[in-house]
């Protein structure tokens, strides 16, 4: 559908403008004759240029919009009305158009899930599938309710790892525009300096070497500028192949400090996720599929993946998930406690919360090491070349003291 703009003469000779959605100009003309208006002029308004990152739509929104909905539906208000209201007051004019489109399609006759799937970009997997349960078990409001409560817990543990990783990047970028800096205008002006005193000839060896490298720096700048392009672009297209993707993620878990993290992060958001799919009443196979698109990790996906046709085969879901060692044993027997017992879902909200505390533990253990080391290496790198720089300055200033 597409929105033009209309004039249209009232009964009283009034002269009134607007804008609607339709399919085209003709039933913009029928659709106002019908509220007794004179059609005078209808124009589809052009298209506006807006450049979109991602789904346009941040979670923020997504959180609001699911709450209200499911306060909405509580209360009794009927589902297309709902849609209408919200789609009205929301500010964004992106989620606006997609909640349109969504009532449109309900009003067409669709279910409320089917019409979301038209919009994957900001309604994934998990939630379509979610509203399906929610549907088909008469429990929309609770399970909207949940899907809330999931989205805000998974912001939180995006943000924390974000958080852990925003530092040491920022500090390390810094400290390389700063080496830059120096090897390029700083050293070679003390070069020239030492060179009007005469003691070129006499530099100390640290000093010497230091001047070195900014010369090699300065003479292949354009090399070094050619190298770190093709290495960006080289990682950047081996990330988008299946293989490589595969390699970076499992050496995002095996990394000395960081695994343990990405570790705790992949079990969290596991057990979440699955948890709140088996509460909902979603089928064990049909969720694991889910929780393996929504993992983030190839390798976790694959051990996820594992687990249905194994499950297909008579075995529980402890036995393949043992045999892949991704998640830690204590998550492993936990599950097959659950699993014993009848109360699985509730297991998993359990270990959930257990993880995401412990990835707030880690990020604050990470960042507490971290700190120290990149300002002593940091501050290890300039000082060196400070001290080189200065050693000859002290050297002078001795001679001319002595003459």
């Amino acid at each position: 559908m597409a929105e033009f703009a209309w004039e249209a003469r009232a009964r009283t000779g009034e002269v009134r403008k607007g804008v609607m959605e339709a399919d085209n100009e003709v039933t913009v003309q029928n659709r106002l004759r019908q509220q007794q208006l004179n059609p005078i002029k209808v124009k589809k308004k052009a298209k506006e240029f807006n450049i979109v990152i991602g789904s346009g739509v941040d979670n923020k929104e997504l959180v609001q919009f699911t709450r209200q909905f499911a306060t909405m539906i509580d209360a009794g208000l009927p589902l297309v009305q709902c849609l209408d209201i919200l789609a009205n007051q929301t500010p964004n004019k992106i989620f606006a158009a997609a909640l349109k489109d969504i009532k449109n399609t309900v009003e067409g006759g669709s279910t409320f899930s089917d019409a979301l799937r038209r919009h994957p970009k900001i309604f994934d997997e998990l939630y379509v599938n979610l509203v399906q349960a929610g549907e088909l078990g008469g429990i929309l409001d609770t399970i909207l309710n949940r899907l809330a409560v999931y989205i805000e817990k998974r912001v939180k543990l995006v943000r924390q790892v974000k958080g852990a990783l925003t530092y040491p990047i920022a500090v390390i970028c810094i400290a390389g525009g700063v080496m830059v800096v120096l090897m390029t205008f700083v050293i070679p002006a003390f070069e020239n300096m030492f060179k009007d005193f005469g003691s070129k000839d006499g530099l100390p060896k640290i000093t010497q070497v230091v001047i070195d490298i900014s010369k090699g720096f300065i003479g292949n700048i354009h090399w070094i500028t050619l190298a770190t392009i093709a290495l960006v672009v080289g990682t950047t297209y081996t990330y988008r192949t299946p293989r490589g993707k595969r390699v970076f993620h499992r050496a995002m878990l095996s990394f000395p400090i960081f695994g343990p993290l990405f570790q705790k992060i992949a079990v969290a958001r596991f057990t979440r996720t699955l948890g709140t799919l088996l509460s909902s009443g979603v089928p064990i196979m049909d969720a694991l599929e889910v929780v393996a698109k929504t993992a983030g990790n190839v390798i976790v996906e694959e051990a996820i993946m594992y687990v249905p046709a194994k499950i297909a085969e008579g075995k529980n879901m402890v036995e393949p998930l043992a045999e892949r060692k991704v998640f830690p044993g204590m998550v492993v027997q936990m599950l097959g406690v659950g699993e014993q017992t009848g109360a699985l879902d509730t297991m998993l909200g359990k270990i959930a919360d257990f993880y995401e505390e412990e990835v707030d533990v880690a990020v604050a253990a990470l960042t507490s090491l971290l700190e120290p080391l990149l300002m002593v290496g940091v501050g290890g790198m300039v000082g060196t070349v400070m001290v080189a720089m200065y050693l000859p300055i002290f050297s002078i200033a001795g001679k001319i003291k002595a003459d």
